[in-house]
């Protein structure tokens, strides 16, 4: 592996340790029955908030064109306000490790997207690794074992559709870039617009959440997946124009292991031997799937 590659990797991994830590977080703040729009509005505006600052220290603008806000209206609605949607509901019953586990998906429902959208060519060593991740899903998924309830089989899914629009919205990123704008510029903007078209939802569904204190824990811990969202996101969709969408999205897998190591700690959950066989399928299929050539040499 070259230093390019390394590089790849390095902040692969930093945003599998980042997004596998909203996933407990997750689990924690639709713990007292906060609705999902409401948890996803306030999400948009703290992240929106947060990165409207870095933008300003960095001495850049705000303001984009209408072309520019349409494109941040589809990754509003593909990379937040619809799979978060789904992942809040399906969080609040299902394990916060099945919900890590579900997230290896993305690279699934990315590759064949990919392909339609030609941003990849076809390349029987990645079919190979993404089969590894689709085997470990079923591992877990397929065995009785595997879930506490046998009726949670129900939500799973609901839980399928975040991954299916992370395939969809990386692809678009590759595709189109980000029109100008810079990482950071273009979830700003999102974030803004997107906190726009859940605030209606939210209201609308008598699930808006008063932001006066005091705040307990669900509070907390949405302020921390707000901010560690902002901050991985941005490097995501860096990591999507360098790299590909296909190898970016192979950060699912990295959520899964770190979001279950992070749910052992935060939460205590404990799995059977089936969690730990998945893993090492899941990680054989990360490296199996290598960085495209024209990366390296950016």
């Amino acid at each position: 592996m070259n230093s390019a590659q390394g590089a790849l990797f390095g902040v692969l991994a930093l945003c599998g340790a980042g997004w596998g830590l909203t996933v407990p977080l997750n689990k924690i703040a639709v713990s007292t029955g906060y609705g999902h729009f409401g948890l996803i509005f306030w999400q948009l505006v703290i992240g929106a908030a947060f990165l409207s600052l870095i933008i300003r220290l960095r001495g850049k603008s705000l303001a984009i064109t209408w072309p520019q806000a349409a494109f941040c209206v589809v990754i509003a609605l593909t990379g937040t306000v619809l799979p978060n949607a789904a992942s809040y509901y399906a969080a609040a019953r299902l394990p916060a490790g099945v919900m890590a586990l579900v997230i290896a998906l993305v690279p699934m429902f990315a590759f064949p997207v990919a392909l339609l959208m030609r941003n990849e060519p076809f390349a029987m060593l990645r079919m190979f690794g993404l089969l590894f991740g689709a085997a470990a899903v079923a591992l877990l998924i397929g065995p009785a074992a595997s879930l506490p309830d046998p009726a949670m089989a129900l939500f799973i899914p609901i839980a399928l559709i975040a991954p299916f629009f992370y395939g969809i919205e990386g692809n678009v990123v590759a595709k189109l870039g980000t029109r100008g704008l810079d990482p950071i510029q273009l979830l700003c903007a999102a974030s803004w617009i997107g906190a726009l078209i859940a605030l209606p939802l939210a209201l609308g569904s008598g699930q808006f959440i008063d932001p006066r204190p005091p705040w307990g824990a669900p509070d907390r811990a949405l302020m921390a997946t707000a901010l560690i969202h902002a901050t991985v996101y941005s490097a995501y969709v860096w990591l999507v124009s360098r790299a590909g969408a296909v190898f970016a999205a192979q950060v699912a897998y990295l959520v899964t292991g770190f979001g279950i190591a992070w749910s052992i700690t935060l939460l205590g959950e404990r799995y059977s031997g089936y969690i730990w066989a998945a893993l090492a399928l899941l990680f054989a299929g990360l490296f199996l799937v290598q960085p495209r050539k024209d990366a390296e040499k950016s």
